[in-house]
């Protein structure tokens, strides 16, 4: 699904001072499975991720995404690309704070209409959420519903890729035992890349990357 050439983020460029992010990135990603990419704080995991997920554009090098370069695709391609292959979990969950669970949900969903809303109260059922709690603004949610209405919105639109950043850095051990879960479930039929610095939770992971400033450890 991905491969990965000759990839660099590069810092200040055209100064003395150029910092390398990432530095001649060598990788190639399966269609599914649970990928767990692990390192230290500022070793580029994260600028990894978010090159991969069209959110940052590398400096060099090219990211081929089924059969296209996406470093070279139009500002409307990658929206396109984020909106409806590509889900986004971090590790703050982001939601709207004045609309309930549900309606977080459905903000993300390219589809609107009564089925979309029925499929995004099963994803939260199906997540431990009642409907009392759905129902609930993200004030009166504790942090690990937030985060699984975060999975959630994640989902919906059934994307190709979920791109989960430190999704567990938050949350008590229970909750990021169950988060975890829920995302090895996804991942029989579909791509999870988890940036994490805590390799615990990377246990049923079915590869992981190590990065270390910004280059891969062999």
């Amino acid at each position: 699904m991905f491969e990965v050439k000759n990839l660099s983020m590069i810092y200040d460029v055209n100064t003395d001072a150029k910092t390398y992010a990432l530095k001649g990135i060598n990788l190639e990603l399966p269609e599914k499975g649970l990928v767990g990419i692990i390192g230290p704080s500022g070793s580029g995991k994260s600028t990894l991720t978010y090159c991969l997920s069209t959110l940052k554009t590398p400096t060099e090098g090219s990211i081929i995404y089924n059969g296209k370069d996406i470093t070279k695709v139009t500002g409307a391609e990658r929206e396109k690309l984020r909106r409806r292959e590509f889900g986004f979990v971090f590790q703050k969950h982001y939601l709207v704070p004045y609309v309930n669970a549900l309606d977080n949900v459905l903000v993300a969903a390219v589809e609107k209409g009564p089925q979309v809303s029925e499929k995004a109260a099963e994803f939260l059922k199906g997540l431990g959420l009642s409907e009392k709690e759905f129902r609930k603004k993200p004030a009166k949610l504790s942090g690990g519903q937030c985060q699984r209405v975060a999975i959630a919105r994640a989902m919906i639109n059934d994307p190709k890729v979920v791109f989960a950043d430190e999704p567990t850095a938050s949350l008590d051990h229970e909750n990021a035992f169950n988060v975890m879960r829920i995302l090895k479930k996804y991942s029989e039929e579909r791509l999870v890349l988890i940036v994490t610095h805590d390799k615990s939770i990377l246990k049923d992971a079915d590869r992981i990357i190590e990065i270390w400033d910004g280059e891969l450890s062999k």
